[in-house]
């Protein structure tokens, strides 16, 4: 099974949170839950390092069984932002692992980069920004919160799919789903769940959980042991 080791918030206002983890016993099946931000991911497995751009991903997917002996270290980004060079509407539910340039570094933007760790994946996204590679949306977190006036609705949607893949309405859809699901995962009843994440009844939590997270909320609550959930993390979603 994958145990998650650590997660932090970043110094960068481009990361939403860095974490890491690694494999150990036996091999579990694990469930991919959706998402709407980008991430990248570096993988060691069997002395072999990648790095993975993932985009965002409208249902739960399963991912099969989790490699034994395997390390990760994933960089979440903030929503809206993206690597210049693989715009986010080419991602959505998928991923791309970026070519090896020799054992410890891969290629962007046609030179090679180190892989990052723990310690210094904000010095890495720093080095992106001023490369260029890295971009935001700088109306991303206003358009979240239906706060943008300067523009008319249409080009905010417009502006919105461009740097996420996906419409407002979805994201703040898996935004919900995932606030939920962590508050299930922490105990909180199915009732006072659906309150406070704003569903109009038990019925709507679940269908939105099944769809997004990949299990009830019995199932979360319970802790499935056939299927290891992704990472969440206390969040409070965008209304």
């Amino acid at each position: 099974m994958i145990i998650f080791d650590a997660e932090r918030p970043s110094d960068s206002s481009f990361v939403e949170r860095i974490w890491c983890s690694h494999s150990e016993g036996a091999s579990t099946a694990f469930l991919s839950t959706a998402e709407s931000r980008c991430e990248l991911v570096v993988t060691k497995l069997q002395g072999h390092i990648t790095m993975t751009v993932r985009g965002a991903e409208t249902k739960a997917t399963p991912a099969g069984s989790a490699p034994t002996d395997g390390e990760w270290l994933g960089i979440r980004l903030k929503i809206g932002t993206f690597l210049s060079q693989l715009p986010a509407g080419g991602l959505v539910d998928t991923k791309v692992n970026l070519p090896e340039a020799a054992s410890n570094t891969f290629w962007l933007g046609g030179s090679a980069w180190q892989f990052p760790d723990y310690d210094n994946a904000d010095t890495f996204i720093d080095q992106l920004v001023r490369a260029g590679l890295l971009v935001r949306e700088p109306i991303m977190h206003d358009a979240f919160l239906g706060r943008v006036q300067d523009l008319s609705l249409r080009s905010v949607q417009r502006r919105f799919l461009q740097a996420v893949g996906v419409t407002q309405s979805t994201a703040r859809q898996i935004e919900r789903a995932r606030y939920a699901a962590f508050l299930l995962r922490q105990g909180i009843s199915i009732l006072d769940t659906m309150m406070e994440a704003g569903y109009f009844d038990q019925p709507h939590l679940t269908r939105a959980l099944r769809h997004f997270i990949g299990q009830t909320p019995a199932q979360i609550q319970a802790g499935s042991q056939s299927e290891q959930l992704s990472f969440l993390y206390k969040t409070k979603p965008f209304c």
